[in-house]
């Protein structure tokens, strides 16, 4: 791969401090309630939904184009979920849902998410990996 672009982030654990190389992020890290802390800070399920939220939002921008679609009024909600996994570990579940105008629900809103979800960065990384939920809203 011929990188156009390198983030670099610090963190220190999940009840630490997480911190880009240029200063843009610098967030207190903590366990959320559910995992028996005291919500005092963002963590990494919360970081990755973010992320992924924008990547595929960004890249249904992309493929709307190319198929003279639009989708301006798009909002994509990433929930990441962490469990136990079936090797005693911990794993990753998401569940993508995008908010579409009346003209792209059903199988013509699917078909775009489908496509999204083979170019978006994050899906490539994922695919395989953890399960990926689409849902037309």
């Amino acid at each position: 791969m011929d990188a156009l672009y390198t983030a670099v982030a610090t963190a220190n654990g999940r009840e630490g401090r997480a911190v880009s190389s240029d200063g843009q992020i610098d967030l207190p890290l903590g366990f959320p309630k559910a995992m028996g802390g005291d919500d005092q800070g963002t963590n990494p399920e919360q970081l990755f939904a973010a992320g992924y939220a924008a990547c595929f939002a960004s890249a249904l921008g992309l493929v709307a184009r190319q198929s003279r679609t639009d989708v301006s009024d798009v909002s994509i909600t990433a929930e990441v979920s962490l469990g136990k996994d079936a090797d005693g570990g911990f794993g990753l579940a998401v569940v993508l849902r995008a908010e579409l105008p009346d003209h792209l629900q059903g199988d013509a809103g699917q078909a775009l998410l489908e496509k999204a979800h083979a170019t978006c960065p994050y899906s490539k990384a994922t695919r395989g990996n953890i399960p990926v939920e689409l849902v037309v809203e």
